[in-house]
Formats: C-alpha cells, sequence, structure tokens
C-alpha cells in the first residue's frame, strides 16, 4: 500500500532557525546512527522513519559510515525512500557525512579532497539521490589542510551534490577557522554537530558562543548518552539494549554504565517526574533549552518513541531551581 503521511504533520512540531540561514529544522531530527543496519527489521525501520515525518520530523540524519556494516544505513534508508518518500523530496532535509574509515588505502578515511568527493558519491548512489540537502565533514583531520578539506566542501556544493554543508565534532578553534575558509569561499557553514547531554557538556566550553558569534545552527548527537539519560538503566542492563547486545558500533557499553552514573540518573529521574515528563523528554528539553540548539538527533528502535520525544518538546522551559538541582546532583 502507498505510504500516505499524516495530513496534520506540521502542526506536531516546532522548527527552529537554522543560524541566519533560509533553513528551518524541527527541533528533533531522526538520526540513522544506530538501529538501521543490515541485520535490523526493515519494516520497523519504515516504520519509525514514517512516524517521524507524520509527526513532523523532516530532517533524516545519516553518515557514510552508519550500519554496520559501513553503508548499510544508507542502503535501507535508499530502499525506503524510494518505496514511501520520493514523492516528499522537497519536503525533507537529507543529510550525510564522511570523515570516518570507509574503505581500504590511503584514500578511504579522514579529510582529503579525493576521499570526500568519493564518498559522496558513494552515498548518493546508495541512497539513489541526486544530491544531498546537509553534506558534513565528519571529523577533523590532523594531517590534511583545513583549507583542502573545506575547499572539497566547497566543491561539492558548486557541483550540485549538497545544498548546504556543515562540521561534525569540531572543537571551538578548529570549528571558527573552518567557519572562516568556509566564508571566504563563498558557501557559509550552515550548522555544526557536536555530542551534548547532561553528561558530556564540554560544548559550553566555547564552541556555543562560536556558534552565536558567528550565527550558524547547532544540531546535537548523543542528547539522550546513548540511552543512559532514559528509564532503560535504572534498574540493570536489559539484554535487548545496546548496551546488553554487545554492539561494537559506538554504542554504549557496559562499563560506561557505573553505579555511579545509574545513582545520578536515578536522581534525575526523580526531577523528570516532579516536571511532568519522562527522564528522556527532560533529557531533550535540557538540551534544547539553550535556543543556539537548532536540533536534536533522536535516535529511535521503535516507532512509539518518536511521539513521547516531541511530547517532551512542548515543555523546554526549567526553573532556576530545577537547573540548581541538576548541576547539583550532576556534580556529586
Amino acid at each position: 500500500m502507498d505510504y500516505q503521511p499524516d495530513k496534520d504533520r506540521y502542526e506536531n512540531i516546532n522548527y527552529r532557525r537554522c543560524g541566519n540561514s533560509g533553513i528551518k529544522l524541527p527541533v528533533l531530527s531522526l538520526g540513522l546512527w544506530h538501529n538501521f543496519g543490515a541485520a535490523d527489521d526493515y519494516e520497523n525501520c519504515r516504520s519509525i522513519l514514517h512516524a517521524a515525518f507524520d509527526n513532523g520530523i523532516t530532517h533524516f540524519d545519516l553518515a557514510n559510515n552508519y550500519g554496520p556494516p559501513p553503508g548499510a544505513a544508507e542502503i535501507k534508508f535508499g530502499k525506503i525512500f524510494q518505496q514511501d518518500f520520493r514523492p516528499f523530496r522537497d519536503e525533507l532535509i537529507i543529510s550525510s557525512k564522511a570523515g570516518y574509515q570507509m574503505w581500504d588505502g590511503p584514500y578511504g578515511d579522514w579529510g582529503s579532497k579525493k576521499y570526500l568527493l568519493s564518498s559522496l558519491d558513494q552515498s548518493l548512489k546508495r541512497m539513489g539521490l541526486d544530491y544531498v540537502d546537509i553534506f558534513y565533514h565528519h571529523r577533523p583531520d590532523p594531517e590534511t589542510p583545513l583549507e583542502e578539506t573545506m575547499s572539497a566542501l566547497d566543491l561539492v556544493v558548486r557541483q550540485g551534490k549538497a545544498l548546504y554543508v556543515g562540521i561534525s565534532n569540531y572543537k571551538p578553534a578548529e570549528a571558527k577557522k573552518a567557519i572562516d575558509l568556509l566564508r571566504n569561499l563563498g558557501t557559509p557553514c550552515l550548522l555544526i554537530q557536536p555530542r551534548y547531554n547532561m553528561f558530556d557538556r564540554w560544548v559550553e566550553d566555547g564552541l556555543l558562543d562560536v556558534i552565536e558569534n558567528e550565527k550558524i545552527g547547532c544540531i546535537t548527537f548523543s542528547s539522550l548518552a546513548q540511552g543512559l539519560l532514559t528509564d532503560k538503566y535504572l534498574n540493570g542492563i536489559p539484554a535487548d539494549s545496546r548496551a546488553g547486545r554487545h554492539l561494537k558500533n559506538g554504542a554504549i557499553t557496559e562499563s560506561q554504565i557505573t553505579e555511579d552514573k545509574v545513582k545520578k540518573v536515578k536522581e534525575l529521574n526523580k526531577v523528570a517526574a516532579g516536571r511532568n515528563q519522562s527522564l528522556a523528554q527532560m533529557a531533550l528539553a535540557w538540551v534544547l533549552k539553550d535556543e543556539r540548539i537548532t536540533s536534536v538527533i533522536l535516535g529511535a528502535s521503535k516507532p512509539t518513541q518518536i511521539a513521547g520525544s516531541i511530547k517532551g518538546t512542548g515543555n523546554i522551559h526549567f526553573s532556576k531551581e530545577e537547573l540548581e538541582k541538576i548541576d547539583l546532583i550532576l556534580q556529586q
């Protein structure tokens, strides 16, 4: 049966402008880092994408190495796109990235022009797309001149293979340099993508200032600390969780779920209950309370998680007391 998205989809979620660009993103975007690998159930993946778009999530975030194996998420997304989303291409923002190892030899990793252009061509082929809306450099390369990497991002826009470009995992000083280089080339940086959650707050140490001063967007990943900032691990490690399945693709590991962390999570859960939110809803709201954050990338393993997460974005206001209480818990 042909997929028909919910006609009221744009009533369900708020959108924020990406810096001073023409692009608005939903406050939650769907990330395909996990749960879209070769072994993941196709119909469940399809249902997750449907649930996202039905609720106004227009942005699907991918990368060349998402899987496992690398490339699998783009292949799976490409099949679902052809089956269900092609008529709605102009309503979607589809992003991909390159910067981690994808193939053998010296040209399958990091930040050379050779690698970035080849990788984007492969990504477009896997997804069956003419262009991506956003193409990111996925991580800084200490050996390739930043000028070369940024000129590659400029080139893919001029070739029509990407509409916008961004950077991911860049620290403040190198982010500022990359933004300046792109501006001088005539292809402004649309946004930066860092890891940011209650446990991992390094972006507050300069990067958010760069984002504000340069008037660019910010989209965060791992804002639920890969499931730790949910009720999933409150009472041990479930066998079907990422940690329980011992995944090797950058997923959370048992060793990261320490007694100290679980104790803090239980205390944070009480604060969330006082706000009539789940812990996951509060964790997302906590990131979105900062207006410099354009969007938060949400990972979902089942369609029902989408609506619950969106509901949490309805209350992103925190009292001074709540923020102090959260900080006190995190500092213990």
